[in-house]
């Protein structure tokens, strides 16, 4: 795999080095540094969609390699998309192919919609995350902890993934054609809170957890006095304008988009659940939505949410506060990723991201911010190539597209978002 495009110029220190003499000399000698300025933003510009270019052809190579039916990938800047690509088909049996207005599902990106809205009613003098889970989900006394009280597990544990409770949602089912996709009410976990057990010692270290979030939504719920959905789409999905998101079933006007998903396996290809329901676990994963939603979410988080309603979904300091690591998740060489409070942080050859993947029915999906590029993509395939091996593998394919981001299309935006700057401040 190639990645020798880099960044050829620019940079903040070059940018600030240029500023300096402009103001010493005066306004003749500024004015004569503009065309030298205008030829490098124009350089920049050309750099930039050379990259674009060459990640748009890879990501339809590489998933045409890896067997991908269909798949979308959206570049965002601060100012709205750079790239869109769409590639391959959204229904197979059909032959309907994937447009901008394919809808995918996301999975558990949705819990950085829970953390947020989590965080929203902190800032908002409802909660502390150092309370006690117990405070809000009293139910989970029934759970067994060995390491001491169930009254000890905050919060901030839950939404770093450290309190110690299991990976699975249901491990009691659910394997079956006729089972329900994910259980669908708040009894049935209930039911099987004295069958749960603690399985570290909370805060000792990281572990990814479905049900810790599910509990999440349960906190939103009881303070809101709303289905989870309803909190969140009035109070995140509506002021960022994201109209065509939902949650589970899809609305009748957007069935149409919604994408069918595929699991493949032993060169075998099978459909799975159209248009399902996540039940309970709805705050852990219900999200479904265009590329187009998906943009307006990274804007959001990159800091120019567009409206004054979007900027106010939450703070920046708060956001801030969600992406500084807790817990350590996994080292491989330089690489790291951390986990902060519902979002990953991650360093990738030698750039900081901010993330989330999803999982689930045969789509795979991933959300990642460069804040030093002022940049973001959002990524879904509609097909889980789940066999360890090479290719095809989604997983593999998935972290191939991050590697090329990182390796030649990030370095070049942070240098147009430092020409842009330097010209904004000049």
């Amino acid at each position: 795999m190639t990645r020798s495009l880099r960044a050829r110029f620019g940079g903040p220190f070059l940018c600030v080095a240029l500023a300096a003499p402009e103001v010493l000399a005066g306004p003749a000698r500024a004015q004569s540094k503009e065309p030298a300025m205008k030829a490098r933003q124009d350089a920049a510009a050309s750099h930039e969609a050379e990259a674009l270019d060459r990640f748009a052809a890879f990501f339809k190579e590489r998933s045409a390699a890896h067997g991908i039916v269909g798949a979308s990938l959206r570049v965002v800047g601060l100012d709205g998309a750079l790239r869109h690509v769409s590639f391959g088909l959204r229904d197979r049996a059909a032959a309907t192919p994937v447009d901008e207005a394919t809808i995918y599902h996301w999975a558990s990106i949705t819990k950085t919609l829970t953390g947020i809205a989590i965080l929203q009613l902190r800032d908002r003098g409802r909660l502390s995350l150092d309370d006690s889970i117990l405070k809000y989900v009293p139910e989970l006394s029934a759970a067994h902890n060995p390491f001491g009280p169930m009254s000890a597990i905050t919060l901030r544990q839950v939404l770093s993934h450290t309190a110690g409770f299991r990976s699975g949602t249901w491990p009691f089912g659910g394997d079956k054609d006729w089972h329900p996709f994910e259980p669908t009410e708040w009894s049935q976990l209930v039911a099987m809170m004295p069958y749960t057990e603690v399985e570290f010692a909370p805060g000792a270290r990281y572990s990814y957890s479905n049900p810790g979030i599910i509990y999440l939504g349960r906190v939103i719920e009881k303070l809101s006095g709303e289905a989870w959905e309803t909190y969140v789409d009035k109070n995140i999905l509506r002021p960022l304008g994201m109209s065509r998101a939902f949650f589970d079933h899809a609305p009748y006007h957007l069935l149409a988009d919604r994408s069918h998903s595929y699991t493949a396996s032993k060169g075998k290809l099978e459909e799975g659940r159209f248009d399902f329901d996540t039940g309970i676990t709805v705050s852990n994963g219900g999200l479904n939505a265009p590329l187009g939603d998906m943009e307006k979410y990274i804007r959001f988080l990159l800091g120019r949410a567009g409206t004054p309603e979007g900027a106010a979904v939450l703070s920046r300091a708060s956001l801030e506060e969600m992406w500084k690591p807790v817990a350590l998740v996994e080292t491989a060489g330089e690489d790291r990723v951390d986990m902060g409070l519902c979002f990953f942080i991650e360093k990738r050859g030698g750039r900081r991201l901010v993330g989330h993947s999803g999982s689930q029915n045969g789509f795979i999906s991933h959300l990642y911010l460069d804040p030093a590029a002022r940049a973001g993509y959002a990524v879904s395939f509609n097909t889980d190539a789940v066999d360890d091996v090479p290719v095809p593998n989604t997983r593999r394919l998935d972290a191939e597209v991050r590697e090329f981001f990182v390796a030649n299309v990030a370095p070049v935006l942070e240098a147009r978002a430092s020409a842009t700057a330097a010209k904004g401040t000049k």
